[in-house]
């Protein structure tokens, strides 16, 4: 076994499917429930309803496909066969959420929302957990998830763009909602493909096959991960925050609803500046230390957010480069640590379960982004504010909402610092585990 880096080449085809299946997820929350209520006659209370309900298919769904990735065998392997028999699926569904008919009602919302979340979950978990697999050294891991999040980040942009460009005031047409159904129709079974075919099956590190409780007995036992997860849901939670309530504050608090999309824009389009940044810094300081010291930079940037007010728009824009950049770090390093802590539970187990435990970090993510939703806007409603354009928000709320964007993110990044700080999982640690994993009978 070698744990050179592969080419780059092989990443940036593997990298190419997360472009539209990173086109698939903003859409889906943030489009196309407004774009059903205003054109379909749905109540957003119903909208969702269906919307928490998709989320707890997703705790069933998750760890089901997770350990069919890791179970599934075909003479294509694990990771290719199963990522790729799901894209025409996931292509399918998005295809008819993003450009329904004229009569589309809420069966129709609800049968191809819950069909495209089953096809998302079925193509990304077995497609991350390829990539864990494909990288094996410390920091060749670092640079395959920078290639991953890159293509993840210009999907967002398009998917931010599209519907924009294309108008979303009418559903009669090709509009631009129908744009991202018909990018996504494209591109994501033409760059799977593209991706098995250009790019091998990693080799299966596993010894043997664990029952279901002795996988979580293993599981519990892996102190890297539970602290890594931990450290996780906690940034996960702080970036949800101010994510949940971007559009509130650049609208009501700056008072400049007209730049919204130019900002969320210019904040997505630094992330990507940020990732190659941040697989230069994790080489210098290694993954964890580079995350800690972006996820404190990210502090005391988000502090100056809460000084803020109504237009100041120039120093916000300042706010939204620095965080977008620091925003690389976040979406690049947690999973290439994550890879890391799967080869602790395989040289532990006996069984190489990537599928499994990208499985957990498809839940964490979700779970955090539910939780941000469940406090920060109770207490917006509790503070007195309204939602709309032209509602006069009271001081109380307007303050409300500075403190929520800008002081609550911290508490949660300071704690995930804590605990990341001394991660024993280093390079010197990994470069033991990749060791025992070859010398394995």
């Amino acid at each position: 076994m070698t744990d050179q880096a592969p080419p780059s080449s092989r990443f940036a085809f593997y990298a190419l499917p997360a472009i539209p299946l990173a086109a698939i997820a903003l859409p889906f929350y943030i489009v196309v429930p407004t774009f059903y209520a205003d054109h379909f006659a749905l109540s957003l209370a119903t909208i969702g309803t269906l919307l928490l309900g998709i989320r707890l298919i997703d705790a069933v769904t998750d760890p089901l496909f997770g350990w069919l990735s890791d179970r599934v065998r075909s003479r294509f392997g694990r990771r290719r066969f199963f990522f790729v028999m799901s894209t025409p699926l996931t292509a399918l569904a998005a295809f008819m959420l993003f450009w329904p008919p004229q009569d589309a009602g809420v069966a129709y919302l609800a049968f191809w929302g819950v069909t495209l979340s089953i096809g998302a979950t079925w193509s990304l978990l077995p497609y991350t957990a390829w990539g864990a697999e494909l990288a094996t050294g410390y920091q060749a891991r670092v640079k395959l998830s920078a290639w991953r999040e890159g293509a993840t980040l210009i999907g967002s942009l398009i998917a931010i763009t599209l519907p924009f460009v294309g108008g979303v005031d009418t559903a009669e047409g090709f509009h631009g909602l129908a744009w991202i159904a018909v990018f996504i129709a494209v591109t994501l079974p033409f760059a799977g493909l593209l991706a098995v075919a250009r790019v091998p099956e990693p080799a299966d590190l596993s010894r043997r096959k664990l029952s279901l409780r002795e996988g979580f007995q293993h599981l519990r036992a892996n102190g890297p991960f539970l602290r890594l997860a931990s450290a996780f849901l906690l940034n996960s939670f702080a970036n949800a925050v101010p994510a949940s309530l971007f559009i509130y504050f650049v609208g009501q608090r700056l008072g400049a609803p007209e730049q919204q999309g130019p900002l969320l824009f210019t904040y997505f389009l630094c992330a990507i500046a940020g990732v190659p940044l941040s697989v230069a810094i994790a080489k210098r300081l290694g993954k964890h230390r580079a995350w800690c010291l972006a996820m404190l930079a990210a502090c005391c940037i988000f502090s100056v957010a809460g000084f803020l007010g109504e237009g100041d728009v120039v120093p916000f824009a300042v706010v939204c480069v620095a965080t977008g950049l620091l925003l690389g770090f976040d979406l690049t390093l947690p999973p290439a640590i994550q890879a890391d802590v799967v080869d602790n539970d395989t040289v532990a187990s006996g069984e190489q379960r990537s599928g499994l435990y990208f499985a957990a970090w498809s839940f964490i993510t979700k779970f955090a982004i539910a939780l941000s939703a469940g406090i920060v806007f109770p207490l917006l409603d509790f503070a007195g504010f309204v939602a709309g354009r032209e509602v006069a928000q009271t001081p109380a709320a307007l303050s409300m909402l500075g403190m929520l964007y800008a002081f609550l993110p911290i508490l949660p990044k300071i704690a995930a610092i804590a605990i990341m700080w001394n991660f024993s999982l280093d390079e010197v640690e990994h470069q033991r585990l990749r060791s025992r994993l070859s010398t394995a009978p």
